[in-house]
This record gives C-alpha cells, structure tokens and sequence, in this order.
C-alpha cells in the first residue's frame, strides 16, 4: 500500500482528498493548500549564525532574466548601456534606470549588489539554483528559503501558511524534501485571494461540524491500516484548511479591504496586487511571500518592450518600499529582489540582450540593511572585477539578515546531508 501511495501522482493525491471533503462536507478543500502543520522552532546548535535584523521577506523575483544594464547596474557613459540613461537617487552617488524614478525615490533604504555571477544560464536551471543554492538533480528536490525559515523558526500566525507564493511557476521547488508541512501555499490570482475559503450560506457551522465528525469516522480505519507519513500528511489538510476557514485572519488575503487611494498607489496589474496582498500577508504574520514579475527574457526589441515592463516593477515597488516604510515595517521585513541571471551587455542583431549568468544585479531593501550602498564592480557590466558575489553567497546573505544557521546539517529522505545555502558566505558588510 504504501508504495502505490508513493507512486500516486501530486494531482490525484489532492483531487482524492478535495472530492471526498466536496462530499462529506459541502465545501472545496482549497486545491492550493496541502499540509501545513506549525513546525515548532528548530533546537539545533549553530556557530554561523547571527542575531535576526529581520523577521520576514518580501521576495521579488524577476522570472526570464531581468536586464542589469537597464535597471540596478547601470554604468553611466559605458557603451554596453544601449539607449538606457542613469538617474540620480535618494542615496548619494548611486545611480540606477531612468525607467525605475518611484524606486530611485528608496534606494537610501537599499543595497545594490551589482557583482551576482551565476553557473546557470539556462531559465529553468536558473531559476532553480537562484531558489535553492543548488543545482539540479534527478533524485533530489531542495527546499527554498521560504522553507527553511520556517523549519527552523516555525510559522508566524498557526492560522495561516507558512510562506506563500502568489504568481509563482508551477515548477516551483518549493518546500523540497521537507514534509509536506512546508510546502508553500500558491495563489494564480492575488485579487481573488484565498478561493473556496468560505462556507456555503446553506451550510450552519454545526452541521459543518457534524460532517466533519462524520468523515474522520470513515477515514478512521484505512488511517489505522496505512499508518504512513504520507497518509498523515495529506489527513492534515483538512485541518489546516478548516483552520483557516474559520480563522479571522482569513481577512489578509481580501485586497477589497484596502482603500481606493492605496490600490491606485500600487497599480492595478497582478504584480502591483501581489505586492499589496504580500503587504497585507506578513501583516498577519506570514513570514515569507514570493510575488513574480515576468516577461523579462528580452532576446528581441529590447527598447521597445522594457519601459513598459520597468514601469510595471517601478510603480509597485516605489508603492511597496514606501508603504512598508510609512508603517513602520520596512526595519524587520527584508525585501529581494532578483532574477535567476541578467543579459548580454552587447546588443544583439535582433535588438535585443540574450542571457548573461557571468555578472548581474540583485537588491536588497530593509531587514537590517545599510542602505545607500552598492557592493561590487563590472566592467561595463561584462566582467565582474571586485567583490563577485555567487547565488549561494546571495541566499546566505538573506539567511543570515533571517538569523538562521547557515553550517546546521540536515537530511533528505535519501540521507544526503544540506545546508540551508550549501557552501554559501554571506556579505555582513551589507548589514548596518
């Protein structure tokens, strides 16, 4: 029984567990949500580990490979830069895209880490290594940051998920080898939030109640027979969907609660509202939100097709770094953003840049950071030529700003000892 468990494909596992609770209960089992039980902090001793400056992430990921030449590497006068012209910022001396003006208005807040080199130059590989450190393999799928955080510091509200992904690719590596308790929660559309998280208005809480009695006593015996990891896992799904259901803070997830002015402040495209919803998440206590951004792989027209999408990324950061800062929420909430490379510093015959892992741009905001700097040189953004920075150097950075243990072991189902950024090294020089 439990190998043709463990042969069952992802979608018939929780196309079982919804239609029995279509059933039995009269409501749909979010499809999004798998098992997400509170892990309690991770008791283990650590010597690379600092103090946390912060307590949560944004994180922004640019999904095709954002150009750094034309965002956050720009080098003034250098003939790489194509038409792309630098504009001061609110930090003395640093400069960034003319098309980024409401991100420039932050960048006292920001780091600039404009020496990333990638071994990755292919998007699906990239994508992975940027997410976990790692590089592919067959037999091993890694967790993400978000997985992490909340294996070894727990959820930050019981109510509601651990990490959250909201316009995220469906081959995203999520929680790894961890237990399903880590999987991520994944929204398509943040302006529908949280779909068939409300009970039916024919349905009292008491008869709700009594089915849910009903089904446990069914489910009783073939639980008792199977007495799996996985049948557990997937038994915990009910309970974490109808803790949610039932939980007040279900309310982070409706953006209509959010004011006219500040939607028009963020914009009304999906990434502008994920941002929005990614602020309203870690107000409830979600500790790590990933929003993506794409349509940066630019192989033709570059020109024509980056001022619109710089402007989509501009208004809604601008909005987020300013709205999290007027809060109060900027200091402990750290917010990445990055691609998984950045684009050839030569045009091609197609007007357009093509994939460039040797040198690229990632920016960190708040959570601990000395603003106003930027770390590392190119030349004409070609080479890197000080302070190279690899992927997992990045993600240790974001780990260490977390406060987790960069050197503690842990191991897969197959007994393959990781670490949180494999052989990574944060830069401290970052941090105020």
């Amino acid at each position: 029984m439990k190998a043709l468990l463990n042969t069952c494909d992802e979608l018939s596992r929780r196309d079982f567990a919804k239609n029995i609770a279509k059933t039995c209960l009269g409501v749909s089992v979010m499809s999004a949500l798998a098992p997400r039980g509170l892990a309690a902090p991770f008791e283990g001793a650590s010597k690379a580990k600092q103090a946390a400056t912060a307590k949560r992430v944004i994180y922004l990921y640019m999904s095709g490979g954002m150009t750094h030449l034309d965002t956050f590497g720009v080098v003034p006068g250098a003939d790489t830069m194509g038409t792309t012209k630098a504009i001061a910022t609110s930090a003395d001396g640093v400069q960034i895209s003319e098309y980024l003006p409401n991100t420039a208005k932050m960048m006292h807040r920001g780091a600039i880490i404009n020496s990333l080199t990638s071994t990755q130059g292919a998007h699906a590989q990239g994508n992975y290594f940027q997410h976990t450190s790692y590089t592919m393999r067959g037999a091993t799928r890694h967790p993400t940051m978000g997985a992490w955080l909340q294996k070894f510091q727990g959820k930050g509200n019981t109510d509601l998920p651990g990490s959250v992904i909201i316009t995220g690719d469906s081959k995203h590596p999520g929680g790894g080898f961890f237990e399903a308790a880590f999987q991520p929660l994944i929204l398509n559309d943040p302006a529908k939030g949280l779909q068939n998280s409300r009970m039916p208005a024919s349905l009292s809480e008491s008869d709700f109640d009594y089915r849910l009695g009903l089904s446990a006593k069914l489910d009783q015996g073939f639980r008792q027979t199977y007495n799996y990891n996985g049948v557990k896992a997937y038994a915990e799904v009910y309970k974490d969907a109808i803790k949610v259901m039932k939980s007040e803070d279900l309310t982070a997830f409706d953006l209509s609660k959010e004011s006219e002015e500040t939607h028009a402040a963020y914009g009304e495209g999906t990434f502008s509202q994920g941002c929005l919803l990614a602020r309203r998440l870690i107000e409830h206590g979600v500790k790590f939100v990933e929003v993506t951004l794409g349509g940066w792989d630019m192989h033709q027209d570059i020109y024509a097709r980056l001022p619109e999408r710089a402007a989509d990324l501009d208004k809604a950061l601008g909005a987020l770094l300013t709205d999290l800062d007027r809060r109060g929420l900027l200091d402990d909430t750290l917010v990445v953003l990055t691609s998984e490379f950045g684009r050839t510093p030569k045009i091609n015959q197609n007007d357009g840049r093509d994939h460039y892992p040797k040198a690229f741009s990632s920016v960190l905001w708040g959570g601990g950071i000395a603003g106003g700097q930027v770390y590392g040189k190119t030349d004409k953004g070609i080479e890197v030529t000080e302070n190279k920075v690899s992927v997992p150097d990045f993600n240790a950075t974001i780990a260490y700003a977390l406060g987790l243990p960069l050197d503690l072991v842990l191991y897969s189902s197959s007994k393959r000892p990781f670490t949180v950024t494999d052989k990574g090294q944060p830069i401290t020089s970052l941090f105020a």
